[in-house]
C-alpha cells in the first residue's frame, strides 16, 4: 500500500511539473536586433533578425538571453530587446492558412518559410493558430507548421 501511495504521489508531481517543460518563447521588440555568438557585445555577431522574430529561451543570464531560432542556432540577444511573443514564423517548406481550423477546411492561402504571421489570439482549439498575413488575410494555421508557440 505504501508503494502504491508512493508512486501515485510521484506520478502526480511529474504531471504537475509537465507544463514548466514546454517552451518558452520572446519575439524581438526592436526593429532590428543582432544576435551574438557569445553573451557580450565583443562577441561575433551573427545575425540581425526583425521586429517580431520568434525565438525560443534557452537561458538567462542577465542582461543576456541565450535563445534558439527557427533554424536551430543557438544564439544570444540582450534581453531588453525581447518582448512577448505576437508572431509565429512559417518553419516548413509551404503553410496552408485555412478558413477554419481544420485540415480540410477552406484554403485561403500558403505562406512560405520565413514568413512571420502575426497570432490574432489564443481561441482556437489545440493544434492551430488564429493568424493574420502582412497583407491583413487572416486564418487558420497547423502549429505544427510554425515555430514559436
Amino acid at each position: 500500500m505504501r508503494i502504491g501511495s508512493a508512486l501515485v504521489a510521484v506520478a502526480a508531481l511529474l504531471a504537475a511539473s509537465l507544463p514548466s517543460l514546454a517552451a518558452e518563447y520572446r519575439g524581438v521588440a526592436v526593429d532590428a536586433a543582432v544576435l551574438y555568438d557569445g553573451p557580450s557585445e565583443r562577441a561575433q555577431k551573427r545575425f540581425v533578425v526583425v521586429r517580431g522574430t520568434p525565438l525560443e529561451v534557452l537561458s538567462t543570464l542577465n542582461p543576456w538571453v541565450k535563445v534558439r531560432d527557427v533554424d536551430g542556432d543557438v544564439l544570444w540577444i540582450r534581453a531588453a530587446e525581447l518582448t512577448e511573443p505576437r508572431f509565429v514564423v512559417v518553419s516548413r517548406a509551404l503553410a496552408s492558412v485555412r478558413r477554419s481550423p481544420s485540415a480540410v477546411g477552406e484554403l485561403l492561402f500558403q505562406a512560405e518559410r520565413g514568413v512571420l504571421l502575426e497570432v490574432v489570439d489564443g481561441s482556437a482549439p489545440a493544434g492551430w493558430l488564429n493568424v493574420r498575413h502582412p497583407d491583413g488575410t487572416q486564418g487558420f494555421v497547423s502549429a505544427s507548421d510554425v515555430f514559436g508557440r
